[in-house]
């Protein structure tokens, strides 16, 4: 069963200090429309930028990840992300008065309590998920991060090596729920060497940093702190992982394996991925693209009552997307309504159960026959069509079984909604 799309249900906060900073900030939770993603709005500065959370907009700086929009800044979001990640949430606005992440106690904790108080819901739109087709793989001096093709979900392998006694050798593997990250990863916290300490002070950064927000090492153990694991620093480290990760703007079903990876190799990564999602993408719509002939092989449909025109990209029978051009000469603008000529909801619908049709008759078993219209449920008609329009259609297999199909479809004008359903089908020989 494909997975729907999640956001929260009401504003959530937190404050805190920004750690390399050390100037106050509060942030802010809102939910989010479909396919909308994540975006940082930073209420500081004058008329409110926004930066969006993709690999586009995304760089490493100094121990941390940073979002960049022109000149606008946003630093150290990688434990948000991660908590974002974890929950599975697809669409959140985030605004911020300043340029920092609060740090709170360096681990997801504060953010997962604030989304979960907030009440994550699901949304009418199927996740984005990245499938990787082969192995990606890259490197940086002696660190190394592997992606692997997987059946389901992401499982992450982290090794972390410091020659540092209290740390040493540490491995861990933890396939991603939200259950196993909330137990296994939320609660990790950043550490540094308490040789380093000094260093970040030269370099004017830390000022927000303290003994309950940043895990001291030094020979001995950790400084006046107490480890949450035995293994804590290299569940942290597969935390800040699983925030880069999220900068891939959908959710990867791999194997991810790392050892001793940062920031700067993670992004790497990520660019790879994105590349090659992006690359198969661009084939898949080249190679799958339907003219009216061939869209009349699979659909029984004719003149005047075939209602799309082309099928643009096909993803499997996993999604299907399609053009309908609007045009004055259709024959039902002749009654609907004369003068002001308005596409009837139901032929939208129409338009898009035919779109439905085509991804689930392609397989070579549903040859011939027919797609059947069980039911209609959760309609709703957002925006008049009218003559000039084209309508694109989508349509997404929620699930689908050997004689049934669930699919939810939705058509739009400009990038604008104009209506939407989730439309059960059987399918019948044709005789």
């Amino acid at each position: 069963m494909r997975r729907l799309q999640r956001t929260i249900k009401k504003p959530a906060s937190v404050q805190g200090v920004g750690v390399f900073s050390g100037n106050k900030v509060s942030m802010r939770f809102l939910p989010a429309v479909p396919d909308s993603g994540v975006t940082f709005v930073r209420l500081d500065l004058p008329e409110r930028p926004r930066i969006k959370v993709d690999q586009a907009s995304a760089g490493a700086s100094f121990r941390r990840r940073t979002l960049k929009a022109g000149e606008i800044e946003i630093e150290t979001v990688e434990h948000v992300l991660a908590a974002i990640a974890g929950l599975a949430i697809d669409n959140l606005e985030i605004e911020i008065d300043g340029s920092e992440m609060p740090a709170t106690d360096g681990s997801s904790v504060a953010f997962v309590e604030a989304l979960k108080e907030a009440e994550i819901i699901e949304q009418a739109a199927p996740k984005k998920v990245i499938v990787l087709p082969y192995p990606l793989s890259v490197t940086e001096g002696d660190s190394t991060l592997v992606a692997m093709p997987a059946d389901s979900g992401l499982t992450i392998t982290y090794t972390l090596d410091y020659k540092v006694k209290p740390i040493g050798l540490q491995h861990l593997t933890v396939r991603i729920t939200e259950e196993t990250f909330m137990a296994e990863l939320a609660r990790a916290r950043t550490f540094c060497l308490e040789s380093e300490v000094q260093e970040f002070l030269q370099k004017g950064l830390g000022k927000g940093a303290s003994y309950e927000n940043t895990l001291v090492v030094s020979e001995t153990g950790v400084v006046k702190n107490e480890l949450r694991f035995p293994d804590e620093f290299v569940r942290h480290k597969m935390l800040d992982l699983l925030g880069d990760l999220y900068l891939l703007g959908g959710f990867l079903r791999a194997h991810v394996m790392a050892v001793k990876s940062g920031h700067s190799l993670n992004l790497q990564l990520v660019k790879d991925i994105s590349a090659m999602f992006e690359a198969q993408t661009r084939r898949g719509k080249e190679e799958t693209a339907l003219d009216m002939r061939e869209i009349q092989n699979i659909l029984p449909h004719r003149f005047p009552f075939l209602l799309v025109d082309k099928v643009l990209e096909l993803d499997g029978y996993n999604r299907a997307v399609g053009i309908k051009n609007v045009s004055f000469n259709e024959p039902f603008f002749q009654g609907h309504f004369p003068g002001t000529p308005i596409m009837p909801g139901v032929l939208q619908l129409e338009a898009m159960a035919q779109l439905a049709g085509v991804l689930l008759l392609r397989k070579a078993e549903n040859a011939g026959k027919l797609a059947v219209l069980l039911s209609i449920d959760k309609v709703k008609l957002r925006k008049t069509v009218v003559p000039g329009d084209q309508l694109r259609l989508e349509a997404e297999t929620i699930k689908l079984k050997s004689r049934t199909g669930l699919v939810y479809v939705k058509a739009s004008v400009d990038g604008q909604l104009a209506s939407e359903a989730y439309m059960k089908f059987m399918i019948v020989d044709s005789d």
